[in-house]
């Protein structure tokens, strides 16, 4: 074991009280894990973690010693008699790898207790440290999975957590020397977004995606140019769950990886849900698929979640904070600070700074910048927005248009994110009777919903309110989850919405709807977001008089494009180039050069002109495989 984290163990058991009786202290991952015989010590005086941390700069967790561990079905019972029979617990399951009990309920403010006196005292007359899982409202067999595989996998986490924190408290350099970050994918491009942030000691990998709509190695981020194996990296920081973002992870533990993969933990959930759906697509569809379950497994077991603002030492001389992004559930801007303040990066992966339905905007303030790497995908100078009330309006003016006239209503959709803003939108005006038509949701969005239910404390105030409350708008009895079976059945009933993966119509089921309908004007197809290059989505959004597609046989077939075709641009979940700039002059502090990536070509490039030009600040737009020198 490394001489330094030895070292730094018996620092902070000297700097820890003698009445706390601390019997050990591990590294297990970035957290140093505090054992104790008297853990009520370390609880009921919090200045002592507190006045540790602030003296180390690091995140420690107290935990009583395996000696005054009650014995499950004992502690169990003390649980059920501390906390309220109201908090409707519904799982007490113990993980003694880890010293902890993990609590599913749907109340969960009721198993904390105010300012975290009921939580507390589980802690202290039971041993065992609460984790606190909240029940979705609706059914989600991957958090389930997830979950579960957390406890059952207990023995394996907690090896691996081990050795991880033996790599990250390794013995710090004196001063960093240079720092370089190198574009593997997502300069003048959208999609496969993947950069590489390296110091003489430290290789971290920023997202690591799929590029969506093109086959081959177009598709994927350039790692065979990288001059090491993957066994010497060190981490992986996925800014959110899409996969564009995160949909290549998995490749790596596929090829050598064995490290971390950093987010929050909706992120985790999302990413999986993401992932294992890109491979029974590709498997359905006769496709090569670059991954498997086992990797997506091996990818959940070396996930280290993290909150928004929690700091986290990831290398020996990198610490990573997440910051809110506003694009999707659990989305993060990412700040790496480097060495003793050598250097700080902000990584915006995709970003939203303006209103939404689902979430508050972007996070603007942060302790340090000299580097800002931003996406650019509405970076254009004519890519401005609509007015998210007229957008709205818009929207059910064609909805209700449609569903008048017996008409299908199409709106391709990510099934995380743009779903869930477009399900608000019309659940809302149910509520209000503006609206009466069924809304099939297929795919994943049905189960993509159910997650965000679980995490409440990530959505705006008034969404989480009405979850927290027994009224989550993700279950409306306007949304019905289709059966695959009843496709059909659906588009000859007609007089409905359909919200259906993939966004781009790259895939999924939205082609199979799209193909029944589209020579049909009574229907209509609406476009909601952004569209890639060379996606069916973008070519539909140029309207066409005929459309080549594989039919049901996989044969060529022509279908005339008859439907109405709508493109509204108030729901994105990126900024578009006014708030990009405004979000620019909001950062606080101003960096010192800024990087755009993440767009087209002409938009990298209109976005780095304009900031230059505003705000006089150094710019430069990547190519792929750029690698440029920050120190």
């Amino acid at each position: 074991m490394d001489t330094y984290l030895e070292e730094l163990k018996e620092k902070i058991k000297d700097a820890t009280p003698p009445e706390a009786m601390l019997t050990k202290v591990e590294a297990e991952g970035p957290d140093l894990v505090l054992y104790s015989k008297n853990i009520s010590k370390l609880l009921n005086k919090g200045d002592i973690i507190k006045h540790l941390a602030e003296n180390f700069k690091k995140r420690f967790v107290p935990r009583a010693d395996d000696s005054m561990l009650e014995p499950p079905e004992r502690a169990e019972k003390m649980i059920k008699e501390i906390v309220p029979s109201d908090a409707e617990i519904q799982t007490i399951e113990f993980n003694p790898d880890f010293n902890e009990v993990v609590i599913t309920a749907d109340k969960l403010g009721l198993v904390i207790g105010k300012g975290g006196k009921t939580i507390k005292k589980i802690n202290i007359k039971t041993g065992w440290k609460p984790k606190l899982q909240r029940i979705p409202t609706g059914e989600s067999t991957t958090l389930k999975a997830i979950r579960q595989m957390m406890i059952n996998e207990g023995s394996e986490r907690k090896k691996i957590l081990t050795e991880l924190g033996e790599k990250i408290y390794r013995e710090p350099p004196e001063e960093i020397k240079w720092v370089k970050i190198t574009s593997l994918g997502a300069s003048r491009e959208v999609g496969r977004s993947c950069f590489l942030l390296e110091t003489p000691n430290s290789k971290i990998m920023l997202d690591c995606g799929i590029k969506l709509g093109v086959e081959g190695e177009e598709a994927y981020p350039l790692l065979s140019t990288i001059n090491f194996s993957l066994d010497e990296l060190d981490a992986v920081v996925v800014s959110h769950a899409h996969l564009d973002h995160g949909g290549f992870v998995p490749y790596l533990y596929n090829y050598g990886y064995e490290g971390p993969v950093y987010s929050t933990e909706p992120t985790r959930d999302l990413m999986t849900l993401l992932q294992k759906d890109y491979v029974k697509i590709n498997k359905r569809e006769g496709q090569k698929t670059p991954y498997s379950e086992k990797n997506i497994k091996k990818e959940i077991l070396h996930s280290v979640t993290k909150g928004y603002g929690e700091v986290t030492d990831i290398t020996p001389d990198m610490r990573l904070t997440l910051y809110n992004a506003g694009h999707i559930l659990g989305s993060s801007i990412s700040h790496i600070h480097i060495g003793e303040g050598e250097h700080n990066l902000i990584y915006t992966g995709d970003f939203k700074f303006g209103y939404t339905e689902l979430l508050n905007p972007a996070h603007t303030r942060f302790p340090r910048a000299e580097t800002l790497l931003t996406e650019s995908t509405y970076g254009g100078q004519q890519d401005k927005q609509e007015d998210t009330r007229q957008s709205k309006k818009k929207l059910m003016d064609v909805v209700t248009k449609t569903v008048d006239k017996n008409g299908l209503v199409l709106i391709p959709v990510f099934g995380v994110g743009r779903a869930q803003v477009i399900m608000l939108i019309l659940e809302e005006n149910y509520r209000k009777g503006n609206f009466n038509a069924p809304v099939y949701l297929d795919g994943m969005t049905k189960e993509a919903s159910a997650i965000h239910t679980a995490y409440p404390e990530f959505l705006k105030r008034n969404v989480k309110k009405r979850i927290l409350h027994g009224d989550s708008p993700f279950d409306s009895k306007i949304f019905q989850r289709v059966d695959p079976r009843e496709r059909d059945k659906i588009v000859d009933r007609g007089k409905a919405v359909i919200l259906s993966p993939s966004g781009m119509m790259d895939g999924g089921p939205i082609l199979s709807y799209f193909k029944q309908t589209c020579e049909d004007p009574k229907n209509t197809i609406i476009s909601v977001g952004y569209q890639g290059q060379r996606t069916l989505g973008r070519k539909v959004e140029r309207k066409p008089d005929k459309i080549a597609l594989p039919d049901n046989n996989g044969q060529m077939k022509e279908y005339e494009l008859n439907m109405n075709v709508e493109k509204i641009k108030g729901f994105s979940g990126h900024a578009d180039i006014n708030e990009l700039l405004g979000y620019f002059k909001k950062l606080t502090p101003t960096p010192k050069k800024v990087l755009t990536i993440h767009g087209e070509e002409n938009k990298c490039k209109n976005l780095a002109k304009s900031i230059n030009y505003k705000f006089h600040t150094d710019t430069q737009v990547l190519h792929n495989l750029d690698s440029l020198r920050l120190i």
